[in-house]
């Protein structure tokens, strides 16, 4: 199981830090992601870590103003992000993959939490 917190709403420019507190499975085996989903639009790979937290990976969009860290030890993932813009609204997901190395295919994740939305304003 996999829930999300620290969505909200917040003005251009602003910052906010997404969580993400995993259950029922070896997590620190395993590469976890941030994902997004605006209206009206696909599903979009935001952020990916391996499982040692060692490797990170970005999507072109948010590169340089988002960050993924994890914490093993408390079963958690989580996304700084920074400088928002109102194109980073949307409702972001966490996912667990299937591998221990990062990947950008939605298919290659099999767990995903319910969404936390983010809304930026102009």
């Amino acid at each position: 199981q996999l829930v999300e917190s620290g969505g909200g709403l917040v003005q251009a420019g602003g910052s906010l830090r997404l969580s993400c507190a995993a259950s029922g499975r070896t997590f620190s085996d395993y590469a976890m992601g941030w994902f997004r989903q605006a209206p009206g639009k696909e599903r979009e790979f935001v952020a990916g870590i391996s499982w040692s937290g060692e490797s990170t990976y970005y999507g072109d969009s948010v590169k340089g103003r988002f960050t993924i860290s994890r914490d093993n030890a408390k079963n958690t993932v989580y996304l700084q992000m920074n400088s928002l813009k109102p194109e980073d609204t949307a409702l972001y997901y966490c996912a667990q993959s299937t591998l221990s190395r990062i990947v950008t295919n939605r298919g290659f994740y099999a767990y995903w939490g319910q969404g936390t939305q983010v809304t930026v304003s102009s």
